[in-house]
């Protein structure tokens, strides 16, 4: 099988979540200390900070279509379809998750939906590749 644009986003796609993890991970370590990551979590844990919150829920989020994503664009190409629709899409779903992080991370409004929206689109894209 050949590496396709769509399939490097697809990679780029999971490099993101890992750096996603990491990040939120990060955060939530820097909140309740390394005593605390690297103990059994028994004890209750507060509710994470306005970084950390915002960081996880990002991951949550890509986490939703991340599935989705990679479905459509491993099926376009097996079934053939993957071509300009799915070339543009793929490049949208990723770069509207890269624009979307930092948006998130720091509290801004509006223009975080926009990046989600673009991202959206760009999924939509891959999936309606399937049926033309």
């Amino acid at each position: 099988m050949d590496m396709t644009p769509e399939f490097i986003m697809l990679a780029f796609t999971l490099i993101l979540a890992l750096v996603q993890i990491g990040a939120a991970a990060i955060a939530r370590t820097a909140e309740l200390g390394a005593k605390w990551n690297a103990g059994p979590r028994d004890a209750e844990v507060p509710p994470p900070g306005k970084l950390a919150g915002r960081l996880m829920r990002a991951q949550a989020n890509l986490f939703e279509t991340l599935p989705i994503f990679a479905a459509a664009v491993i099926m376009a190409h097996i079934a053939g379809k993957d071509g300009q629709l799915t070339f543009l899409g793929a490049h949208l779903y990723f770069f509207g998750r890269v624009i979307y992080l930092p948006l998130y991370a720091f509290g801004v409004p509006y223009i975080r939906t926009l990046a989600w929206l673009a991202a959206a689109a760009g999924l939509v894209m891959c999936i309606v590749a399937l049926f033309v």
